[in-house]
């Protein structure tokens, strides 16, 4: 029986309040009969101002801070279209923070998902440095300070702009683009026995096929590869990089977890959601997640938080939270376009400009939370299905997802935003 809710219990006390029988809705979900033989070599993208190519087209209203998540909001409850992402931070931030602060928030407006950006912050010092460093990209971007103006005034200056870039943007039109020009990255969650078998493998197989196609990936949860950071040092292009990657995993284990620790990793991993999945410690739980970057896949270059790569094609590290929204946030900002993103337990995150492609092979995860997942790959645990026929039934799901078909997070409204902050503010 769940903790959280026993529905024949709620039921049958709800009909003996209310004096009637009450039965869960019956539905049948229609079948849906998709093209045959479509290309996995082609996608139907948004070629931006500077080349890359996008496969959302999103009006972004950006606050730079707190203070004017209500501004941005109000534009976008008055702009039909535009998409306000709101956050908690943005104040009195210094140093490295800062640094990851602005990445983010940047690196988030010059996404290629993102069409044109409104930025608006109680300032307009801070908010003309995120208005320039999206300006970089080529795409329309306009930014607004509250102060000195208020919020009625605001609201309507950026409505005015924002109502114009909406339907600039609806006029843009996709292009027939190679799949080597997509970003994909990768990040699991609510991890369990059964991804480090069947989701986060298929994961690595379609980087297998992938990579030497050009295209560019990502994985990081640098806490999460305690136990196997030997094995995914060894994963470096080259020594000088692998050494480089350890000292940046060792520096966080001594700086951060061996200094506040009060079990293991804080109590925090393997999280309560790994433990129920049958997963006893960080290193049954680090094993499964190397599974994601495949059997030849090495990796060319380690970003920092939020950091575009820029060394070509080829698969990156970047150094990142093992928190699903804090981790999607930084992929996104670093400038990938797609998500995979393998579930045991089953985890309902999204993002609000880059599309989530939820992959599981818990049969009992199918079973209860099915309108999360969009790739059931509990074949390869039943051995009706290899894992070189799941990871292909992936790529497929990147062109579905590239070519508009709305993830089980877009439909469901998951909008998931979280800035990484790397200590107090002043």
């Amino acid at each position: 029986m769940s903790i959280v809710a026993d529905f024949g219990r709620v039921r049958g006390k709800l009909a003996s309040v209310k004096g009637r029988k009450i039965e869960a809705p019956a539905f049948k979900v229609p079948v849906v009969k998709r093209p045959s033989g479509a290309s996995l070599d082609w996608v139907m993208g948004w070629r931006r101002e500077n080349g890359r190519v996008g496969v959302r087209n999103h009006v972004l209203l950006l606050p730079l801070d707190d203070l004017s998540n209500s501004a941005c909001e109000a534009v976008a409850g008055t702009i039909k279209g535009t998409l306000a992402i709101p956050h908690a931070y943005g104040r009195l931030q210094f140093g490295e923070d800062l640094d990851v602060f602005f990445r983010t928030l940047i690196g988030t407006g010059s996404n290629p998902n993102v069409a044109a950006v409104v930025v608006i912050g109680i300032e307009e010092g801070w908010t003309r440095r995120v208005v320039e460093g999206i300006a970089a990209t080529g795409k329309p971007v306009v930014g607004f300070g509250i102060e000195t103006h208020g919020d009625i005034s605001t609201i309507a200056r950026a409505s005015y702009v924002a109502k114009e870039y909406v339907q600039w943007a609806s006029e843009l039109r996709r292009e027939k683009c190679p799949l080597s020009d997509i970003w994909v990255s990768t990040k699991c969650g609510e991890s369990d026995t059964t991804t480090g078998l069947s989701s986060c493998p298929i994961v690595g197989n379609m980087y297998d096929k992938l990579i030497p196609r050009g295209v560019y990936g990502v994985f990081g949860e640098t806490t999460e590869i305690t136990g196997a950071e030997h094995l995914c040092q060894a994963r470096a292009a080259t020594k000088e990089l692998g050494a480089r990657w350890y000292k940046m995993w060792k520096a966080y284990q001594d700086d951060v977890i061996e200094a506040h620790k009060t079990d293991d990793l804080s109590d925090s991993q393997p999280t309560k959601g790994n433990i129920a999945g049958g997963l006893t410690t960080i290193e049954e739980k680090a094993l499964g997640n190397l599974e994601k970057i495949g059997r030849e896949c090495t990796f060319i270059d380690i970003l920092e938080p939020a950091e575009t790569p820029s060394k070509g094609p080829g698969l990156y590290y970047m150094d990142t939270s093992s928190a699903a929204a804090e981790c999607v946030t930084l992929m996104a900002a670093g400038g990938y376009v797609v998500h995979t993103f393998p579930t045991g337990q089953g985890n309902v995150i999204g993002n609000p400009i880059l599309p989530v492609i939820k992959i599981s092979g818990n049969p009992k995860t199918l079973r209860t939370m099915p309108e999360h997942i969009d790739l059931d790959v509990s074949g390869v645990l039943r051995r009706t299905m290899t894992i070189p026929e799941a990871g292909d039934a992936l790529i497929s799901m990147i062109v579905r997802t590239a070519n508009g078909r709305l993830t089980a997070a877009e439909a469901l409204g998951h909008r998931e935003f979280s800035m990484t902050k790397l200590y107090r503010s002043a």
